[in-house]
């Protein structure tokens, strides 16, 4: 059984957000420093968006703006897909796959509690699918 969201938040930090009126350059700097390809785009407790790598790539360089000039709003993805801590590692990379996108904000009970990658997905698929096949190899060892 693949493990949930919730076992694959545990241990990751705190989630980073910028607000619709921040300058790109402000949210690039924030997903700079913390090492991370998105950040949420919140107004107080409600996600009003998330902003990516891809976002920036498409609707700021290839357009010719800058980032200094250009703010979070005016790029941002707004149509958010979100799932829940009870969801599998299977299902979020089914999601994933099938909506084209990276990161998946996780919602409980309305209240935003952490955001996985597509890296973080893949990470525990692999070492499920790991784990399974070690138990395989020890199973017809014996």
């Amino acid at each position: 059984m693949t493990p949930t969201v919730r076992q694959m938040l545990q241990g990751k930090p705190a989630v980073h957000a910028v607000g619709p009126g921040d300058s790109v350059y402000d949210a690039l700097r924030l997903m700079a420093d913390k090492n991370i390809g998105a950040v949420l785009v919140r107004s107080g407790d409600q996600i009003d968006g998330i902003l990516s790598e891809r976002d920036y790539a498409r609707k700021v360089i290839l357009l010719g703006k800058t980032s200094k000039d250009t703010l979070v709003h005016e790029i941002m993805t707004t149509d958010v897909i979100t799932i829940e801590p009870s969801w599998t590692a299977d299902q979020c990379m089914a999601l994933m796959t099938e909506r084209h996108v990276r990161h998946l904000p996780v919602v409980e009970e309305g209240r935003l509690v952490g955001v996985i990658s597509i890296g973080d997905v893949v990470r525990v698929v692999v070492d499920t699918q790991q784990f399974t096949i070690s138990s395989l190899q020890r199973y017809i060892a014996t």
